[in-house]
């Protein structure tokens, strides 16, 4: 059965949020990924965004807070709305192409699900009640990211 976990978006004080909540629920970050791990001559990452946090993880029990700083070239994040998605990590491949089809069918594919540069698959849409969604599936990771 998939795990469902809550993603949070931030307007650069991702880490800082993150550092708060590992206070609270104790722990060890299973990964922290900035976007300057991206960086590439064909994907510069500009250098006021570069320390920012592309990807964090905090498990709680069994489930996984994770987080992003929303890059400034995307617009800030309105923190009177909705600043967050379901995260869905699926346990096959077969399970999240399920998931990803079923749960975006009328709804808008922002990023469409494939693999991506870490190995695993990955999409990203609102669903026809606008609820953001992602899922994911990576065969190395069971279950820690």
């Amino acid at each position: 059965m998939a795990l469902i976990n809550p993603h949070i978006n931030f307007n650069g004080n991702g880490e800082e949020a993150f550092n708060f909540y590992k206070s609270v629920f104790g722990g060890e970050f299973a990964r922290i990924m900035r976007f300057k791990d991206l960086s590439s001559p064909e994907n510069p990452i500009a250098e006021k965004e570069a320390n920012k946090i592309m990807h964090i993880a905090l498990p709680i029990g069994k489930n996984i807070l994770r987080g992003n700083d929303v890059p400034e070239s995307m617009g800030r994040v309105n923190e009177n709305e909705n600043r967050s998605k379901i995260s869905i990590s699926a346990e096959s491949r077969e399970e999240a192409d399920k998931l990803f089809s079923g749960l975006s069918a009328g709804g808008s594919i922002e990023v469409p699900i494939d693999n991506s540069s870490l190995g695993s698959c990955f999409g990203m849409f609102r669903d026809k009640y606008g609820i953001e969604w992602m899922v994911d599936f990576d065969a190395n990771s069971e279950g820690e990211v």
